[in-house]
């Protein structure tokens, strides 16, 4: 692995167990096994600049989970619940530690940091891009499959934040239902409206 890709993967472990304000130079290179030096050779604006390459990558890998979780699953609702029960193991599994980089760093340094924040923003806009044209491409209209997306990184980003803060994973079984309970009714419309589109027109009205 080339050093800029250390660094980069390093930082985005450092702001997804701890934040930005926490991470430090000197604990990046450690992290990344690299000189000190190799920071500001690869990345001139250093640390944000390090942020940012590593938001942008995590973000990449991340939506790349959707169709992994889901496209074992014929049904689109029952695969929502279990990437929520996946998520849920997994962030039990790595101690509570399992946050989301993006969503963390968003949080931490929105008002702060604006060029973190504009980063943070075009990876979730790509999210939600990218996202919705998965739900669609499993049978949901876009609309439908837009809403569905903002609900789905929604609830899963305060189920990160709930379940980290209690210990728990009930926040994602609950979101996880909910989730799935809102899809299953998308579903059910888009399943709906060929019939109502072909219903014929009551007697005495004018078609629309």
């Amino acid at each position: 692995m080339r050093t800029e890709e250390r660094i980069t993967l390093a930082m985005a472990e450092l702001l997804r167990k701890q934040g930005y304000a926490a991470t430090g130079v000197n604990q990046l290179a450690r992290a990344a096994d690299a000189p000190t030096g190799s920071i500001y050779h690869h990345f001139k604006g250093g640390k944000r600049d390090v942020a940012a390459a590593a938001l942008r990558s995590s973000g990449a890998a991340y939506i790349q989970l959707l169709p992994l979780l889901l496209d074992p699953h014929d049904d689109l609702v029952t695969g929502i619940e279990a990437a929520f029960a996946a998520a849920a193991d997994d962030m039990r599994d790595t101690g509570w530690a399992n946050m989301c980089p993006v969503g963390t760093v968003t949080g931490e340094v929105a008002d702060t940091e604006p060029l973190l924040r504009e980063v943070a923003g075009e990876v979730m806009g790509g999210w939600v891009e990218e996202g919705t044209r998965y739900l669609a491409g499993r049978g949901l209209p876009e609309p439908a499959a837009r809403s569905a997306m903002y609900a789905l990184l929604t609830a899963l980003e305060g189920a990160f934040i709930l379940a980290r803060g209690l210990r728990s994973t009930d926040p994602f079984a609950a979101a996880g239902r909910s989730v799935a309970a809102y899809v299953a009714s998308l579903v059910e419309q888009a399943a709906d409206a060929p019939h109502a589109e072909a219903a014929p027109s009551a007697p005495g009205t004018a078609p629309a």
